[in-house]
């Protein structure tokens, strides 16, 4: 993996406003909604919006989740938001299945 800067979505702040907004939510209530209320401050919803700061993955997932859209959609410059939100997502993955570590023997 090299050192250089990744590329960004250049609409991923504007896509977050829209969840927001969308959801008929202030910034304090999304924070609540996301259930992220002792992990950021409401204000760091605005960095988001105003593309100052870009959300963690985890933080992506949970917007996704609200909007009831995948994470490629918030992510996919070329992928608009459904009008409606929250939607119902195209397709859910599969439950992670807890399984027990394999021992290697000798």
């Amino acid at each position: 993996m090299g050192k250089g800067a990744r590329t960004k979505p250049d609409r991923l702040a504007e896509k977050l406003l829209q969840v927001r907004l969308g959801l008929g939510l202030s910034q304090s209530e999304m924070v609540r909604h996301l259930e992220l209320e002792d992990v950021i401050a409401y204000t760091k919803l605005s960095h988001y919006e105003l593309g100052r700061r870009e959300p963690t993955l985890p933080i992506l997932l949970r917007y996704a989740r609200a909007a009831g859209v995948c994470v490629d959609v918030l992510i996919d410059d070329e992928v608009d938001l459904p009008e409606n939100l929250p939607s119902i997502p195209e397709h859910k993955g599969l439950p992670h299945k807890r399984t027990s570590r394999m021992r290697h023997t000798r």
